[in-house]
């Protein structure tokens, strides 16, 4: 038997370079950032005590800075205060234990885009690490027991390529676990309309959760599947769709009809956050998802700016 042939990878060429150009260029300036017209300073709470001299907006600031140069906290307050003063504002810039404090409790703003005609999601995870060795000492000595990692999953929409949802994990934690929590960030009021992940979400509670949104799952059933599953509970008789087209079609097939391929471009986004930084700099767990979250914020400002338009060349 002849081995098989694997198809050419497909080509694409970009059609916007010119305005893609600029908005790569804009993602270099720093003053697209800060908005003269910020809320800094904070407001009354209601809540008894002094209230708080920043608000979350001022802190997310600052940890925009920390993070998009990847600078300790000392040097992000240095780097504020640089940018305030060249910006012509007088604001009082937070002292880094101030911003290490907030950071725990701080609620991210993710700017977003609601999908115009529907929202397709594409959820996936990966992990980024932190504490352990650098990957050259681990190459030449062998790992460490105590690299530990944090599991990152998101959601993005599939055609702004914004992150839409996000959720910060132990490694030990599952894919599918996470699933509700993700669609449970987006707005109930806004159609929902498909939601394509690996085969880790072909699970009951995914399915069922994925069903009660009204939306179509594109999740290819497990390789060991043989069985439909009862159809007593939401999502379950979609599933069993999906089992008896994958039976008929095969896989391969399946995936290309049902536009699962285009599930690769939440891998892009993913790829997109470790540029950012392959391990996380916070130590307390809250903080970390803080810092992540800090890090959607970031990608989606640059996504806002412009992202390449291409058309397939072969």
């Amino acid at each position: 038997m002849s081995d098989r042939v694997r198809p050419e990878p497909a080509k694409y060429k970009t059609k916007n370079w010119s305005s893609y150009n600029q908005a790569l260029k804009a993602r270099g300036a720093l003053m697209i950032w800060l908005d003269r017209d910020l809320q800094w300073s904070g407001l009354a709470s209601g809540k008894r005590g002094r209230p708080s001299l920043f608000s979350d907006a001022a802190i997310q600031f600052c940890l925009t800075i920390k993070g998009l140069f990847g600078l300790a906290l000392r040097q992000a307050m240095g780097m504020v205060e640089s940018l305030l003063k060249l910006a012509g504002l007088s604001w009082p810039v937070p002292d880094y234990s101030t911003v290490c404090r907030r950071q725990k409790t701080l609620q991210v703003r993710i700017p977003y885009r609601p999908a115009a005609h529907g929202l397709h999601l594409l959820v996936d995870s990966t992990g980024l690490k932190m504490m352990g060795e650098g990957e050259w000492k681990r190459k030449k000595h062998g790992a460490e027991y105590r690299r530990q990692w944090r599991k990152l999953h998101i959601g993005i929409d599939a055609q702004t390529m914004e992150i839409r949802a996000i959720e910060v994990t132990p490694n030990s934690v599952g894919d599918a676990p996470v699933l509700p929590s993700l669609l449970g960030q987006i707005d109930p009021n806004e159609a929902l309309l498909s939601v394509s992940g690996d085969g880790a979400y072909d699970t009951k509670a995914c399915h069922e959760a994925i069903a009660l949104r009204q939306a179509q799952a594109i999740i290819p059933v497990r390789k060991n599947a043989r069985k439909p599953w009862k159809e007593n509970r939401p999502g379950a008789s979609a599933r069993n769709e999906i089992l008896r087209a994958t039976q008929r079609l095969g896989r391969d097939i399946w995936k290309r009809w049902s536009g699962y391929h285009r599930r690769s471009l939440v891998e892009t986004k993913m790829r997109c956050v470790k540029l950012m930084g392959e391990r996380v700099m916070a130590r307390d767990f809250d903080r970390q998802v803080a810092e992540l979250q800090v890090r959607a914020a970031i990608l989606n400002r640059f996504t806002q700016l412009g992202t390449p338009e291409t058309v397939r060349v072969g």
